[in-house]
């Protein structure tokens, strides 16, 4: 896909998480919303997959560890093929394969269930060292929140992917500065993140703009040239990221919108999508 390409994707990735979480009447829209383009930019121009072969052995791998996020990955995946747009609407109801976490066992396309902070990384190593010692060249990916990295499990699993030397690891960090409790800063600062990451023998990008393609663009490439170590990409990003009223919102962690504020937050997302069709 080219930029305005991966644009228009990531906007109707942006109506799905919205649809879905105020179906549900509850859900993460936040940190969707901020990881949106990373999400848009993994499944439609970076990874490996095949949607009508979601268990590929070859495949790329994804591993969501801030899985509350699910609602950004589920917008992604029906999007990309894995399942119908529709199935959005059942987001968290009983029966539906759309639970509030990432479930392997029930949603095609997910390749670790997940949600338990911290835990997602470790099992993304595993998944890497695998490849490894199968001499397999499928990469892993993980994406992580800024806040979940104050979880100790996270730097066990850094300090084993470096020692491992898991070139074929890339460690995303949705830095968009707020959990669920406030800021980073203010709960338990992780900051410096890419120097601590650093310390743990990574090579680091730091992306100015995570909600920028040309940047993730650029920070993608430079990870897969990376050899010998694995890679850690720490993203700027934006909580609640293309609709006004949420972004940089903590409010929006974790509450789904009412019925009025579905309605604006879908008519901004309408404008955008003119707006993109014009260009």
């Amino acid at each position: 896909m080219n930029k305005l390409e991966l644009q228009k994707m990531a906007n109707e990735v942006r109506k799905g998480i919205l649809t879905g979480v105020h179906a549900a009447k509850a859900g993460h829209p936040g940190g969707s919303l901020s990881a949106t383009e990373v999400f848009t930019y993994l499944y439609f121009e970076e990874m490996n997959i095949d949607p009508k072969n979601p268990e590929d052995p070859d495949r790329d791998r994804f591993v969501l560890s801030k899985g509350h996020t699910a609602p950004g990955l589920y917008a992604t995946l029906a999007n990309r093929g894995y399942f119908p747009v529709e199935d959005l609407l059942t987001l968290r109801q009983i029966g539906s394969h759309l639970q509030g976490h990432p479930c392997k066992q029930h949603t095609p396309g997910i390749d670790m269930s997940s949600g338990s902070l911290g835990q997602g990384i470790s099992a993304a190593c595993g998944m890497a060292l695998s490849a490894k010692l199968r001499q397999k060249d499928y990469r892993v990916y993980t994406l992580l929140g800024d806040g979940e990295i104050e979880e100790g499990q996270v730097w066990e699993a850094a300090m084993f992917a470096a020692a491992k030397k898991l070139d074929n690891l890339v460690v995303i960090v949705d830095n968009n500065g707020l959990q669920i409790d406030g800021s980073i800063e203010e709960v338990n600062s992780p900051y410096p993140i890419d120097k601590k990451f650093e310390a743990f023998n990574f090579h680091v990008i730091n992306v100015a703009d995570g909600n920028d393609f040309d940047q993730l663009d650029a920070a993608f490439r430079e990870a897969r040239e990376t050899k010998g170590v694995p890679t850690a990409i720490i993203m700027k990003t934006v909580k609640g990221k293309g609709i006004s009223f949420m972004e940089n919102q903590v409010s929006w962690h974790g509450s789904a919108p009412n019925d009025e504020q579905y309605a604006t937050a879908m008519e901004e997302l309408k404008k955008v999508e003119e707006a993109l069709c014009q260009k």
